[in-house]
């Protein structure tokens, strides 16, 4: 399978800061639209989460911010499926853009499927599980994402 593309968009003028490069924010807004996308393609889109009152949750999300990106640059999110169970599913979303071969920013996210009227964790749907092992056939010769399971640390003190 190529790339699973969850989301396109130009950097918006309103995102950048003062240096022209895109606020730290709005990598996460970026990643959470392609999050979106992802439920749209497992059976969790907007009506299914109001027939179902399920949805996603993210529970944690790790940000790697590598290159700056500029106002207008065209961007995607490339979204691999690292690993899921009957409740959880964790993921990594990587920006791109065109003509440039690395990744812009990764986002390691753990996320958790949600009944509402909890709300409580709940197991995923047959719908959303049979999609979710689907991509992961599917991606199952793409490389290890790279921004999996790091941690941020420095040496105590002394």
């Amino acid at each position: 399978m190529p790339a699973l593309i969850t989301y396109r968009t130009p950097v918006q003028e309103d995102w950048v800061d003062y240096n022209g490069h895109l606020r730290d924010a709005f990598y996460l807004l970026i990643f959470s639209y392609a999050t979106d996308a992802l439920m749209e393609r497992i059976g969790l889109d907007a009506d299914s989460r109001g027939q179902s009152g399920h949805s996603l949750f993210t529970l944690e999300a790790h940000i790697n911010y590598l290159h700056e990106v500029k106002q207008g640059t065209e961007v995607w999110v490339q979204t691999q499926i690292i690993g899921f169970d009957t409740k959880r599913l964790h993921v990594c979303h990587s920006l791109h853009r065109p003509g440039f071969d690395e990744v812009l920013a990764a986002s390691e996210q753990m996320l958790l499927h949600v009944d509402l009227a909890g709300p409580r964790s709940a197991p995923f749907g047959e719908r959303s599980t049979s999609s979710l092992q689907d991509i992961a056939d599917q991606q199952r010769d793409l490389p290890p994402c790279a921004f999996v399971g790091r941690v941020i640390a420095l040496p105590k003190p002394r």
